[in-house]
């Protein structure tokens, strides 16, 4: 078993790896989305409140949850970075971050579109949105750093500490609408036991949000796929592999 999961410590191996699984994860990326899409626009009803434009509901959460759990799996690279050092853990750290902004963008804009008509006004100082945009400034700030240092083993050490240092707003994100009170609303899926959201509403919702996550690995492995290629690219193999292409 160690064996096996060494082999992906290993630049080449894992290059080859993504290269094969690429294909599956666009298949089971769009089929989940597909069948996401129609459940939020057609099977799902209308909300008896908000009406049609509570379907916003199946970008803006997705979009949420995945800002959040791509930090997440910075702030464990950046973990492996400073004790192992792995070189494929700096690379799926720095090819997070991008995707994660994205995400972070994603969901504030969505949220302000949904809030205007709930709210009255784009954007309000509220405890759970002010955090989402610090963690959007956090994934800029961590990009501009490793940018702006040269010497990118003493970039992806500054990175590290940076993003671990982020991880205080995680929970400050997911418990500000329990801690303080705040225009936004409660938890919904994640109240199991008295659950707030019709299950019509809710499997696609779940549905959307496995295929938002499988839209950020198939990013997530694009994206390492350029940086192994940037940091190997005196290495023999990539040579051999580029002579092979030309």
């Amino acid at each position: 078993m160690f064996k096996f999961l060494h082999k992906f410590g290993s630049p080449p191996y894992f290059y080859n790896f993504i290269n094969k699984i690429l294909p599956y994860l666009y298949i089971i990326f769009f089929g989940l989305l597909l069948y996401g899409m129609y459940g939020a626009l057609i099977t799902a009803p209308a909300d008896y409140q908000q009406g049609n434009s509570f379907r916003i509901i199946y970008v803006h959460v997705p979009a949420a949850w995945m800002s959040m759990f791509v930090y997440m799996v910075m702030a464990s690279c950046a973990v492996v970075v400073l004790i192992w050092r792995m070189k494929m853990a700096q690379i799926m750290l720095i090819s997070s971050v991008a995707v994660g902004a994205i995400f972070t963008t994603i969901a504030l804009v969505t949220g302000s579109i949904w809030g205007k008509p709930m709210w009255g006004a784009w954007w309000v100082w509220d405890a759970r949105l002010t955090s989402e945009l610090i963690l959007l400034f956090l994934y800029i700030g961590v990009l501009a750093l490793y940018n702006a240092i040269e010497d990118k083993k003493i970039a992806i050490k500054a990175v590290s500490i940076l993003v671990l240092v982020g991880v205080v707003n995680i929970p400050i994100i997911h418990y500000s609408v329990e801690w303080w009170n705040t225009l936004h609303q409660g938890p919904t899926v994640t109240k199991f036991d008295k659950p707030s959201i019709h299950i019509d509403m809710l499997i696609p919702l779940l549905v959307m949000a496995v295929a938002f996550k499988f839209y950020y690995i198939i990013n997530l492995l694009h994206n390492a796929k350029n940086q192994i290629l940037i940091s190997e690219s005196t290495t023999s193999w990539v040579k051999d592999m580029v002579k092979k292409q030309s």
